[in-house]
């Protein structure tokens, strides 16, 4: 006989990567984007000025700061922040749409918009934290990337240890020792997280059937041994 696959339905999760600065969570989110493809990016918006290295619309959406007031007045964010003097904030309205049609989605955020998220759709997220190996690799990643002038790199080295404080608040914490064992950690929390008995919809049902045809093969035993 043929077993036909189970097809049971799977509510989408939230994949949020945290760190300070510097610590490796963009790269491990750009490497997960790239070799998961059930899996996509929540496009933040932000008044920050683009870097070299960022599109508008695919690193970020780059809005002036008027146009993100009347956003989060009218409650369009599902998480907002305020990080080293710039504005950051999650469209809700898609990521609420990829959940329902269980699509997983992707958060590149600080503890700020960790903490909103997991307070509106606690039964939604999961929360990962990178932390550094060290201070002086931490200092040492962002004078590699050559992104920022020193005294921004000095904000960001000073708001590193606010951000670390948080560690407690997420479910798992990685060292970023090593990226490609980070990267292997980041993957098999994700793969974990998907089969939870939670996030499975109509497993409730499926099991009761599984427990129906069980008793009557079971019923059916007992006459033909009698």
């Amino acid at each position: 006989m043929t077993v036909q696959p189970v097809k049971l339905a799977r509510r989408g999760l939230m994949f949020v990567l945290s760190s300070p600065s510097g610590a490796g969570k963009s790269t491990l989110a750009r490497q997960l984007l790239d070799e998961d493809k059930h899996i996509e990016l929540s496009i933040s918006v932000t008044t920050r000025a683009r870097r070299q290295s960022e599109l508008d619309g695919v690193h970020y959406h780059f809005i002036n700061q008027d146009r993100f007031s009347k956003m989060a007045d009218r409650g369009d964010l599902l998480e907002w922040a305020q990080v080293h003097g710039n504005y950051y904030g999650t469209p809700q309205e898609p990521v609420e749409k990829a959940l329902a049609a269980g699509h997983d989605v992707l958060f590149d955020i600080d503890w700020q918009g960790t903490r909103q998220i997991a307070d509106k759709l606690p039964d939604d997220v999961v929360r990962v934290f990178v932390l550094p190996p060290s201070m002086g690799e931490l200092q040492a990643r962002l004078r590699r990337r050559a992104e920022d002038d020193d005294d921004t790199i000095l904000k960001r080295l000073v708001g590193a240890r606010e951000e670390i404080e948080k560690w407690s608040d997420y479910d798992y914490v990685i060292v970023n020792d090593d990226l490609q064992n980070a990267f292997a950690s980041v993957k098999s929390i994700l793969a974990a997280e998907r089969i939870r008995r939670e996030r499975i919809i109509g497993l409730r049902p499926f099991v009761s059937n599984l427990l129906e045809e069980a008793q009557a093969i079971s019923s059916a035993a007992e006459k033909s041994a009698s």
